[in-house]
């Protein structure tokens, strides 16, 4: 089980990430993690191309919302695990709107 430091710096890594792509998209959503095993959420924004303010919640309340083990969103964030075979796995839960999908998808490109 990963730690909730390793789960952060995962998705700090994820915001590196995406800040350094070249087809940022006009996308600003707040996205929030629920780590089911950590019993925490994590919550951010996607702003600009990138993903910021990653912090504790106390609730589930972004825009998009994901749903994972801690093991799980770290190889998520770290590109070991695909996000497809994840979710049709039942190991990664998403709730988003259609649109907001595709755009998260086009920022994960």
């Amino acid at each position: 089980m990963a730690t909730l430091e390793e789960c952060t710096t995962a998705l700090e890594g994820l915001a590196d990430r995406l800040a350094s792509l070249d087809h940022k998209a006009d996308f600003e959503r707040t996205l929030s993690c629920t780590i089911k095993d950590l019993d925490v959420i994590l919550r951010g924004t996607f702003k600009d191309g990138s993903f910021v303010d990653i912090a504790e919640a106390p609730k589930s309340d972004g825009n998009i919302k994901l749903t994972a083990g801690s093991d799980d969103l770290v190889a998520l964030c770290d590109g070991e695990l695909n996000v497809a075979k994840a979710w049709a796995s039942g190991r990664l839960k998403v709730d988003a709107s259609i649109m907001d999908m595709m755009k998260l998808r086009e920022l994960l490109k």
